[in-house]
Parts: C-alpha cells; structure tokens; sequence
C-alpha cells in the first residue's frame, strides 16, 4: 500500500469512526442489529473494490453486534476479508448461491460478534409450498436464509431476505406475491420458531423478517404483503427515513412476527456513511480503478454500496424479570395449599407430633401415679 493510499484510508476511518459514535455504544445488556444490501459483494464491477472500501465496510459491521447482508456473490473472498480485518470474535454463515431466474447467483450471510451473540444451530433456506405457488412466481427468486441466535437473554430466529425487483414499478406484482407468499409461511410456522401461547418473559423469543425488500413506500402493496400475515416494524424505525442513498425508498426493513416479545427496540436509524467516505472524487486520484469524475457517484455504490445501513437497538438483559419470576414462584409456594407428596409429609409429621404428645402425658400420668 503506497503512503498515499494508507493516509487516505487512515482519514477515512476517522471520519467513519466519528460518525458511528452516534450509534449506541455496545453494552452488557444491549443487542445492536442491522440489516445491509452491500451492492454486489464480491463482485468486479470497475475492477473491484478498493482497499478503502474492505476497511470502511468492516468498520462499519463492527459497529453492531450482528449484520444481515444481502447480494453476497458466488465468489466469497470480499466476505472472508472482511470477516478477517473484524478479527478473531467475528463469524459468518451464509447459504448457497440462488442460481434461480432473477436469483443473480447471490447468497445472504450473516456476520456475527462470538464474543457478543451465540449461533443456536438453527440454519436453513425456506421452501414455499406448492399452494403457494401464483402464476408469476413458483418459489422466491433468492432462497430465504433463515439462522438463530442468542444475546443475552434473548433469542432471534433472523429470517433474511432479497425479494425479487423486477422492473421499476413500486408494486410490482411478483414482488408483493413473494412478499405475501412468504410472510404467510413464517406466520405459520412461528410455532416452530418461538413459544406464541406461552412465552417465558424472562427469555424471551422473537422471530424477525428483515433485509432488502425493494419496497418504495410504506403505503404500497408490498408493504400491505408484510403487515397484513402479522409482521410489525418497531416504532422507532417508523419515525425513520428511507434506506436508499436519497433516503425517499423504503427497500429495506426489519419486522416482528406480531410484536416485539419481553424486549424493548429503544432505539433505531439509517446510518449514511457517505457523509464521511467517499464523497469527494478528487481524495481517489491517482487510484488505478476511479473511473471518470462523472462516474464517481455510481461508482462508490460499487464500493459501498446503493443502500445505505438500518439498524435497531434492543434492551436483552432481563436478570430482574428472572429474578422477580423467582421470587413470584417462592411467594406462591408458601401460600400455597399442600398438595400431593406435600400433603403427605404434612400428615406424617401431624402424625409424629401426636404420638409425641401421647408419649409425653402418658409418662407424666405414670409419674404422678408413684408419687
């Protein structure tokens, strides 16, 4: 790396750096989530990513605590650079590559903090069912990636998603139908993904639909496709802009399967990295792969990328809600009537407190009876 290149990835790192400061910091009791269509991730449009580019993604993924990222390429070497400069705590999981009409041999992957958040062992790409089959669409254009995850006190079955964009009109028809199709199948089998009739409030257990939906608004239909099988958006995240780089699209979401259960989404946002890397065509001359300055705006987005960050922070630490769950069963335990074995024990030792009485009056009557 020439001099000039390191000091320009140095600055860059800086400014990122002061920017992610106004995520939260990472905490002992809170879990930070995001969700990024990084553009074509392991792709060589214009010749590839820069170094920049690996060091600014890593840093930003280092952020969070766990990232869905979507558009990862058949070529997985972009994915283990970045998991190499996050370091040794850092892990992925990815499914393999759609080759389905629309698919564009992407994969999605989750990148995970080991020391932070702890893989279930759940994995699987979805399967809709036949009946769920319309005239446009037999299966989803990019398999669903579906993987499980604890932090804290809190476990998220993460269903991660690239639904099909098609042509550019804001309801385009396959896209609600894999949106709905989808969302239907999650609806019933949350069964199997999280305790509905009895959820444990001091673990509780959520299962989370998020990544780039390429919906434009949240009045259009193929958002209508999400909320109406019971998939809901944490209320800070309503309050937020859009998550394309103009900030007037919706493409991107994170939704709960009927609400957010025993946990509290406290805070949300975009982060829009370009207000501190590359935004300024004339720090990248000298760089072999700057194409001409009227391209550098798409050219970025093949560093970057189109989309820009979502993320959510969730409170998981729930010591006190176990603890008063403890103290709520001792209490009950003690007011309790005896029952079963209980009461057994209860009428032997009754028993053995009326024979000792019996005892007891029987050697004082002898007693007396030899004064």
């Amino acid at each position: 790396m020439s001099d000039i290149d390191r000091r320009r990835i140095i600055a860059g790192l800086s400014q990122l750096r002061t920017g992610l400061n106004d995520i939260p910091a990472k905490t002992a009791g809170n879990f930070l989530l995001a969700t990024w269509n990084i553009r074509k991730f392991g792709g060589g449009k214009f010749g590839g990513r820069i170094s920049d580019a690996f060091y600014y993604i890593a840093e930003c993924i280092n952020r969070f605590d766990l990232v869905a990222v979507q558009e990862v390429r058949q070529d997985l070497l972009a994915l283990k650079k970045v998991a190499r400069l996050l370091g040794k705590d850092w892990d992925y999981i990815f499914s393999d590559v759609s080759f389905a009409d629309g698919g564009n041999s992407e994969r999605l992957a989750f990148l995970y903090n080991r020391s932070r958040v702890h893989f279930t062992g759940l994995a699987g790409e979805l399967v809709l069912p036949g009946k769920s089959a319309t005239k446009r669409m037999a299966q989803l254009a990019r398999s669903p990636f579906i993987c499980g995850f604890q932090a804290g006190w809190a476990k998220f079955n993460l269903c991660t998603v690239h639904i099909y964009y098609g042509t550019g009109k804001k309801d385009n028809p396959r896209r609600i139908d894999e949106i709905g199709a989808l969302a239907k199948l999650l609806a019933n089998k949350a069964k199997s993904y999280i305790q509905i009739d009895d959820p444990i409030s001091y673990s509780p257990e959520n299962l989370i639909l998020l990544g780039d939906f390429n919906i434009f608004g949240r009045e259009d239909a193929t958002f209508k496709a999400l909320t109406d099988n019971g998939f809901v958006i944490p209320k800070p995240l309503l309050r937020e802009q859009g998550s394309n780089i103009a900030k007037d699209k919706f493409y991107d979401q994170i939704a709960f399967f009927g609400e957010t259960r025993g946990i509290d989404a406290s805070k949300a946002g975009v982060f829009d990295f370009y207000k501190y890397v590359f935004n300024d065509a004339d720090a990248f001359e000298g760089t072999t792969l700057l194409p001409p300055a009227a391209a550098f705006t798409m050219w970025r987005t093949y560093q970057m990328s189109d989309h820009l960050i979502m993320w959510t922070e969730f409170n998981v630490d729930k010591t006190d809600t176990y603890l008063k769950s403890l103290a709520e069963s001792e209490g009950e335990a003690a007011t309790s009537p005896p029952t079963g074995a209980t009461k057994k024990k209860t009428k032997k030792a009754q028993a053995r407190k009326a024979a000792a009485k019996k005892t007891a009056a029987s050697k004082k009557k002898k007693k007396a009876a030899t004064r």
